[in-house]
């Protein structure tokens, strides 16, 4: 198997990729500063009680759920920082940013009020916590991005020779 890649070595169109890695650094540098704030905590306290898949981060009590993720947060961002120098760094930051993402994007079909769903004119209208929900399906795409750039040209073809 091949070694895995890192957008900053790359060449031609693939090196922009590393100005995307640097926003994500610092997208979940800022988002993991944000938790540990008791407004934070308090204001994610709906969506993981929601969540079927972090619902169990209650144990750690309403401020201790939010210091959970914000340490895994600056996890994702300390990995994705190393993955311009590491290629598997990049890969394990940018899956983790993934799931992540995933997780987030599930809160808006799993909090309650969040869409209205109907056959009206308007079929899928949102408030504006479902509209804050709605961009993690962008950062989702860009870790998906950098993850596939990050893997073995042998097991995806991102890059022209």
């Amino acid at each position: 198997m091949k070694e895995f890649n890192v957008a900053e070595v790359g060449g031609g169109s693939y090196r922009p990729l590393a100005i995307l890695r640097w926003v994500m650094v610092i997208i979940f540098v800022s988002f993991g500063m944000q938790k540990f704030t008791p407004q934070s905590a308090q204001g994610i306290a709906q969506f993981i009680s929601n969540s079927p898949f972090i619902s169990w981060l209650s144990v750690f009590g309403l401020r201790g759920e939010a210091y959970v993720l914000g340490v895994a947060e600056f996890v994702i961002a300390a990995l994705l920082a190393a993955g311009s120098f590491s290629p598997v760094s990049s890969a394990l930051g940018s899956f983790m940013g993934m799931v992540t993402f995933a997780i987030t994007w599930s809160f808006f079909f799993t909090t309650p009020d969040v869409v209205k769903w109907s056959l009206s004119s308007d079929p899928m209208a949102w408030n504006l916590t479902g509209e804050f929900l709605f961009k993690d399906i962008v950062l989702l795409c860009v870790c998906a991005v950098l993850f596939l750039a990050s893997l073995p040209r042998s097991v995806v073809r991102l890059r022209t020779e």
